[in-house]
């Protein structure tokens, strides 16, 4: 996994809001105060901003907890950040936030990822034919154990994915795919998607060298849902 190779958030600042319910009503998310998980490293706990977000199952039940960072640092030009951000200007393995199971869980390969609190950092699918048509997009989030990444540091790539196996006890990493979403809207929403794909859209804060840009970057990250 590099740079080059593709493989596989966010802050506004949110008012507690109701129920948000997606297009036929089975799963909905809604924003909390909850306080950010003490398994989460100090050092990564301060880049994340309350509120979480929270999705829910069809009888109103937690099933997991996102907390994002408060910005997203990228590489990126004048031109760019004007058109409109992407995941590919976010270096691989940037940290963009943690999420909490409160059950066990299934990612988009149908591995069970068992209740507990992860961080979430970006990363690429691999480009080496063995992935070949196994997801619809390229870009995904990791997750990795709390308790096994503690530092916010870029990670070398080899070592964030076997990081991310042994985090779920297998031989692959656990992997969350994005969704392109160019016009992410004020408040966090889950858009159900084809193929029973449950999306938590929401968008973060950007800088480029240390600074804000103004802009933000739309996430859309797939929390229901798997590769055929």
């Amino acid at each position: 996994m590099t740079r080059t190779a593709p493989w596989a958030g966010g802050l506004v600042v949110l008012a507690l809001l109701p129920y948000v319910e997606a297009q036929d009503g089975k799963y909905s998310v809604k924003t909390a105060q909850t306080p950010i998980p003490t398994e989460i490293a100090g050092p990564i706990q301060k880049l994340l901003a309350p509120p979480s977000i929270q999705l829910l199952d069809p009888a109103g039940k937690t099933i997991c907890e996102v907390w994002f960072c408060k910005e997203i640092p990228a590489e990126a030009t004048p031109e760019q950040v004007k058109n409109g951000l992407t995941y590919r200007e976010v270096k691989q393995s940037e940290v963009v936030g943690a999420i909490r199971f409160d059950q066990d869980w299934r990612d988009y390969r149908k591995q069970k990822v068992k209740a507990g609190t992860y961080t979430l950092r970006l990363g690429y699918q691999p480009m080496d034919g063995d992935h070949t048509g196994s997801s619809e997009f390229q870009d995904f989030l990791l997750v990795l154990d709390a308790g096994k990444d503690t530092k916010p540091d870029l990670m070398d790539a080899k070592h964030m994915i076997e990081t991310s196996a042994k985090s779920i006890g297998t031989g692959h990493p656990g992997v969350f795919m994005l969704f392109p979403n160019s016009k992410p809207g004020e408040a966090p929403t889950l858009a159900a998607m084809p193929k029973n794909h449950w999306v938590l859209q929401t968008k973060e804060d950007v800088t480029v060298d240390g600074k804000k840009t103004g802009t933000s970057l739309g996430f859309g990250l797939t929390l229901v849902g798997a590769a055929d």
